[in-house]
């Protein structure tokens, strides 16, 4: 094999190592962005829910204070 087409395939090889880096990373992102989505949304329900405890509670029905105050 000439010192060329040892180059060429020096260079096929690490073109197959970064496909396969680039893939991998890029499931990687993709997986992290659905979590990310599901987090969002928990953290939006969360929210939602908080603001209506914090709702429930100024209607006047809340419970009295605890007797060291």
């Amino acid at each position: 094999m000439t010192d060329s087409e040892q180059q060429i395939a020096d260079l096929e090889i690490r073109f197959a190592f970064m496909q396969e880096t680039i893939d991998t990373l890029n499931e990687t992102v993709t997986s992290q962005w659905s979590e990310i989505d599901r987090l969002k949304r928990r953290l939006e329900k969360l929210q939602a829910e908080v603001v209506q405890l914090e709702d429930s509670g100024r209607d006047g029905k809340s419970e009295p204070p605890p007797p060291h105050y």
